[in-house]
């Protein structure tokens, strides 16, 4: 049997935590923080903020974090956002394009520039000059700092959810 991080009982946590963990998605995500109780708030907090509250568009987000999911071999991230990028209307064939191509070059030049930001990010920690430069010419100094922010965030996750082992729910989240 491989070695994982088991997901917290609910006697395991605070009230505070259970309470919280009882109005989000029951998602294992979600509770494999809640075994790191001093980050679990602030961990949700960068995710809304991510999420809900950038200007950055939604559409192009799933684009770079279904790349970002792809790259760091994330099965649960890509699995669970592939229902959200479908949501903000990322086509399957555009997903299989994110999934297949290294470099992805066939998407329009805006989602290949998404896919280039996530593959940098995610393979050489450091962003380009030339890639930096496009996208704050594209999206201005805050949507950039978004989307540099984002694509951050979820090397983050997917590290943290392969290392920690966390296994899918038994439906994605929908």
């Amino acid at each position: 049997m491989s070695p994982l991080i088991p997901l917290p009982e609910n006697d395991q946590l605070s009230a505070e935590i259970r309470e919280t963990l009882a109005k989000l998605p029951p998602l294992n995500v979600f509770r494999m923080v809640a075994n790191a109780p001093a980050s679990f708030r602030g961990f949700l907090e960068l995710a809304t903020s991510i999420l809900t509250k950038s200007e950055f568009d939604v559409r192009k987000r799933e684009i770079a974090v279904l790349r970002v999911a792809h790259v760091t071999h994330s099965n649960y991230e890509w699995t669970q956002h592939v229902a959200v990028a479908r949501r903000a209307g990322v086509s399957d064939g555009e997903m299989a394009v994110i999934a297949a191509e290294d470099p992805v070059r066939s998407l329009t030049e805006e989602n290949n520039l998404l896919c280039r930001v996530a593959d940098e990010i995610s393979r050489e920690v450091r962003l380009s000059d030339e890639a930096l430069e496009q996208i704050v010419d594209r999206y201005g100094v805050r949507q950039a700092t978004e989307l540099i922010l984002c694509v951050s965030y979820f090397n983050m996750l997917s590290r943290f959810l392969e290392s920690t082992r966390v296994a899918l729910e038994q439906t994605a989240a929908r």
